[in-house]
């Protein structure tokens, strides 16, 4: 009787052995690419700094904290005076978190990643990057302002998410060939006087 009981625990040892062994020439399953989730912009904020007198401070702001679909975006600024040099930060941040995360940073590290676009109608300031990814081309994180005659307009602010860089006349700030993600359009109303 002793026998068979020996012989199944014998089986089942061997079994279980070879099921758990792994040959040298099984396929090893790859590993998923890490997943770079896109996170939640909801708030744009332009300082813009006077040249010439750095206590002169102007702030335009865009804000669509509920997103897409619900409540209309507020965009609200100063006005700017006219016939004027600035120096122009933008802030980006995610105010449906609390608090509310800046993602400044994080744009400016991932610079190769990201490029703004500046376009304006009527009375708007016109903008020039003054910064650079890795890679010697613009992010649009920091950069030079310059308003002339008086009126109203609008600037519109777009960020594009892995955007060609290289493409015709990108760098320069034409978003026709840049291609990539618009992670942000961002429409404020300008006052120059």
């Amino acid at each position: 009787m002793k026998t068979p009981i020996t012989l199944t625990c014998l089986v089942l040892l061997v079994t279980t052995l070879l099921a758990g062994c792994k040959k040298k020439d099984d396929p090893v399953a790859p590993t998923p690419p890490a997943v770079n989730e896109e996170e939640v912009i909801t708030t744009l904020v332009i300082t813009f700094t006077d040249q010439e007198n750095s206590s002169e401070v102007f702030e335009l702001r865009y804000a669509d904290v509920d997103g897409v679909g619900g409540d209309p975006p507020v965009a609200t600024g100063d006005a700017l005076p006219n016939n004027r040099a600035f120096h122009v930060a933008l802030q980006v941040l995610n105010e449906s978190a609390s608090p509310a995360i800046d993602l400044t940073g994080e744009i400016s590290a991932e610079g190769a990643e990201h490029q703004f676009f500046f376009q304006g109608v009527g009375a708007y300031p016109v903008i020039s990057y003054a910064d650079t990814d890795s890679n010697g081309r613009p992010i649009g994180l920091t950069n030079i302002g310059f308003t002339t005659a008086s009126g109203t307009g609008t600037l519109t602010v777009i960020l594009r998410h892995m955007p060609d860089k290289n493409g015709t006349d990108v760098a320069t700030g034409d978003i026709t060939n840049a291609g990539g993600e618009t992670d942000l359009v961002a429409t404020i109303p300008i006052t120059v006087q």
